[in-house]
């Protein structure tokens, strides 16, 4: 069992560079961060046009930032609920979001009112937003400090969970970073090996390789298509059309996040995923990996989601990735 001590503070800050404006070009936008608390929803504008929303919906039993959307204002998420023409598998799959199917023993991934319903017997968990401790704007970039508790079906709590989101914005592109610390409150927090996790999201028909959508997986290490599932990589390209619109969504994954370079939980129906905790099962057993966070210890999780008007290539998402590092130590 791989029991994680980090020397960080609790809470981890993201310092966010706005982007350099050269002489004569498009001044870099502006980015609005506006908490909307009695209706559980905090708005991202930029330049006052809607880019994202963090909610905290009862029936998801997690926060999720939903919708998505590109830099023209072309939505790259899944609806909620789907609309018609869209698939109705999995509820639970919403937006952006992270949480995990097996922390000693309660899924917090497969939990939403519907599956409560249809499964009462299972040991479901919920992730409960908290409180709201940062939510700034500024030119080219905004900042999102929130807090939150993963809590057992017995009401008591597993995890607290500070997360900060960077956004940003440019010509043709938006960036959002998700950095979370989670720390174990009362006990050693174990999260066994499953494929059910971690960092999720959820797309929009044009990208589902499966389907008539256009979208196609391509990895750091060169893999392409739903080959990609279950393999590791330091980033993931997912390239396809929202609308009319071509566009490249990729996730990168920290290098100091346990379990790195992730594996993929990829798959062809729209649901693209990072789990660094589920190696036995992509492995098909030969590694395992049963990561825990010892009581009152912390683990720090930090990915960034790119949004990238047109089809792009692994050199500028390399150079992203490279941008990332230097961006988020």
């Amino acid at each position: 069992m791989l029991l994680l001590a980090l020397a960080r503070p609790l809470f981890v800050f993201l310092l966010l560079t706005p982007p350099a404006v050269a002489a004569g070009k498009t001044p870099a936008p502006t980015i609005k961060v506006i908490p909307h608390e009695i209706d559980k929803r905090i708005d991202v504008l930029v330049d006052d046009q809607p880019f994202t929303s963090y909610i905290w919906p009862a029936a998801l039993k997690k926060p999720v930032l939903y919708p998505l959307r590109t830099a023209k204002g072309s939505v790259v998420t899944r609806t909620y609920p789907p609309a018609p023409g869209e698939r109705t598998d999995h509820p639970h799959h919403v937006g952006l979001w992270f949480n995990y199917g097996d922390v000693d023993g309660v899924d917090f991934w497969g939990n939403s009112d519907e599956l409560a319903k249809a499964e009462p017997q299972r040991k479901l968990g919920a992730i409960l937003h908290r409180s709201v401790k940062e939510a700034k704007g500024g030119t080219g970039a905004g900042r999102l400090v929130v807090t939150s508790e993963w809590v057992n079906p017995d009401g008591k709590v597993a995890l607290a969970e500070e997360t900060a989101f960077g956004f940003q914005a440019a010509s043709g592109r938006r960036a959002i970073d998700r950095i979370a610390t989670l720390t174990a409150v009362h006990a050693d927090v174990n999260f066994p090996d499953t494929k059910e996790g971690a960092l999720g999201l959820r797309v929009s028909p044009g990208f589902e390789p499966d389907s008539k959508g256009a979208g196609v997986y391509h990895s750091s290490e060169g893999i392409n298509g739903n080959a990609v599932w279950g393999t590791r990589g330091r980033w993931m390209a997912l390239n396809g059309t929202a609308g009319a619109e071509p566009v490249t969504l990729v996730i990168l994954d920290h290098p100091k996040n346990p379990g790195h370079p992730t594996h993929w939980h990829a798959r062809g129906y729209g649901l693209f995923a990072a789990n660094p905790f589920g190696i036995k099962d992509f492995s098909k057993g030969k590694e395992a990996l049963n990561f825990s966070i010892p009581k009152g210890k912390s683990a720090r999780l930090a990915y960034r989601l790119l949004i990238l008007s047109g089809q792009v290539g692994p050199k500028e998402i390399e150079a992203e990735y490279q941008t990332f590092l230097r961006e988020v130590p």
